[in-house]
């Protein structure tokens, strides 16, 4: 059973940065990309960013292209998502989440394990 446990969210005024980290267990960890997705109240979960397994290919939302993120340690499970000028519309719970495969998906249906998800407010 693969468990995911994200830590690092919190308030931060906007322009500021947060890093988020998510430790995994359970499976070989270089062998999946590691997805990051928000969901702000109201709204659908939305793709942030992932990271492929061996950590030399990322992919980003466009909205977050060039402030975002994502790496990975391999050698120690753990996937984490550098958010830096964030801004108010950041604000939103951060799900760290394990693709099916190897391959690298914007849809959250083609992930097959979630973190418990932390919050990150960013206030104007």
């Amino acid at each position: 059973q693969v468990q995911l446990v994200e830590s690092g969210g919190g308030l931060v005024q906007a322009g500021g940065s947060l890093r988020l980290s998510c430790a995994a267990s359970g499976r070989t960890f270089s062998s999946y990309v590691m997805g990051w997705f928000r969901q702000a109240p109201g709204k659908e979960r939305e793709f942030v960013g992932a990271i492929s397994g061996s950590g030399d290919n990322t992919y980003y939302a466009d909205s977050v292209k060039g402030r975002f993120t994502c790496s990975r340690d391999n050698a120690n499970n753990t996937v984490y998502l550098q958010m830096n000028s964030l801004k108010p519309e950041d604000t939103a719970v951060y799900y760290c989440t394990q693709s099916r495969d190897g391959y690298y998906y914007t849809a959250p249906i083609n992930y097959e394990y979630w973190g418990q998800g932390t919050q990150v407010t960013v206030s104007s």
